[in-house]
């Protein structure tokens, strides 16, 4: 597995599986929609800035993204490390902003609860048939 191919990998996943570090440096994970964009090792996930999981990324930015796919008789999964910036300036948030998301911020693309998760890849480990590669991103 390759860099190229990693991407095209995860471009192909519905879910992604964020984990942050709590105050008390305990690990959190929770499932998201597929990131919005995939611009080499950077993902952008659309979330709410009154969440939780954002003010867990302000004060530790470390992160971890996961992804899978199981198919009948091959399980694979990928899993990165990076760290994450919390956007809340207008061109990022323009950026990912989908028509249907009206329906979750009421202002638009301009709602103060509107904000976005910059994933910033270092490198990821890829699981299939057994073996574990690591790829550097």
């Amino acid at each position: 597995m390759n860099k190229e191919k990693l991407i095209e990998f995860i471009a192909e996943q519905k879910t992604a599986f964020l984990g942050s570090v709590n105050e008390e440096g305990y690990p959190l994970i929770r499932a998201m929609l597929a990131p919005r964009v995939i611009d080499g090792n950077q993902m952008y996930f659309s979330t709410n800035t009154s969440s939780q999981k954002v003010k867990q990324f302000l004060e530790n930015n470390k992160a971890c993204v996961y992804f899978y796919k199981r198919g009948r008789f091959k399980y694979q999964g990928a899993s990165l490390v990076g760290e994450i910036e919390v956007c809340e300036d207008q061109p990022t948030k323009d950026l990912i902003w989908r028509f249907g998301d009206k329906l979750f911020y009421k202002q638009g693309v301009t709602d103060p609860d509107y904000c976005v998760l910059k994933f910033t890849g270092k490198s990821a480990e890829y699981y299939c048939d057994f073996k574990i590669e690591t790829i550097e991103l």
